[in-house]
């Protein structure tokens, strides 16, 4: 069933339209309809779900067929995922980021979230969610090399389809859109915002199982507070993702 639409108040406006093209609808909103991201959805940004099966050809609504050269599974067809993109930009006044889900695209990052979103806020987003072994060349190459597409993966693992994958990218790029956080400085000090996980966080109370919340950060000097969480971001960083941590040293440099 389709989401009702919100009525928007005359001083309200939706900031950001993300289209989804999927096979299952059906799976939009979800989780985004909760917490902060679901309080904007339709003020400031809004949801539009195209179903692919809805460009078939066919009686059937056939959107895959068998690989040429033979192999496992099968792969979305060219001419129906075409027609979908085209329907899904046909609501943009302003070309709009398009990403495609699929594992081997480049690995999502915060710098990949502030590139999208960066430096045109608001701006459209049209994901394209791939399913059975993926999505036939041709298309992805056209829509590449004519709309500048592009691919992203959340990860080295593989799942069903790109339906959850899009729901990490746009939970991660609504951060960003001004007056979705309550604390806009909140985004700035996050894990990965300069190439470290964030420090531990502490609150009340302050003495929990025997174990005292550090003595820095009852002490009212934001200045010790401040570089005692920066070392404490460095720590965990060199324990936990020495990857990063070579990142952040090369940064520096």
């Amino acid at each position: 069933m389709e989401r009702p639409r919100v009525e928007l108040q005359s001083e309200r406006y939706v900031l950001m339209l993300i289209t989804i093209l999927t096979i299952f609808p059906e799976m939009f909103p979800g989780s985004l309809e909760f917490s902060l991201s679901g309080k904007a959805l339709g003020k400031l940004w809004d949801l539009k779900t195209i179903n692919i099966r809805d460009y078939a050809t066919n009686k059937h609504h056939t959107v895959d067929d068998s690989p040429y050269g033979g192999g496992a599974g099968m792969v979305m067809k060219p001419d129906v995922v075409h027609m979908a993109l085209q329907s899904a930009i046909s609501n943009y006044d302003v070309k709009p980021e398009i990403l495609f889900m699929t594992p081997r695209g480049v690995v999502f990052s915060n710098k990949v979230v502030r590139n999208i979103m960066t430096p045109t806020i608001p701006r459209g987003i049209v994901i394209l969610c791939g399913r059975y072994e993926g999505v036939d060349q041709r298309v992805i190459d056209y829509w590449k090399t004519n709309y500048g597409m592009m691919e992203i993966s959340i990860g080295d693992y593989v799942l069903f389809g790109g339906e959850l994958p899009a729901m990490v990218v746009i939970d991660s790029c609504l951060r960003l859109v001004p007056g979705i956080m309550n604390n806009a400085a909140s985004t700035e000090n996050e894990s990965f915002s300069v190439d470290l996980l964030e420090h531990p966080q502490y609150t009340k109370p302050a003495v929990w199982n025997g174990d005292n919340v550090p003595s820095v950060l009852l002490s009212g000097n934001h200045r010790e507070i401040a570089l005692w969480q920066k070392e404490q971001a460095k720590r965990i960083t060199q324990e936990v993702r020495p990857d990063l941590w070579m990142k952040y040293e090369v940064g520096r440099e």
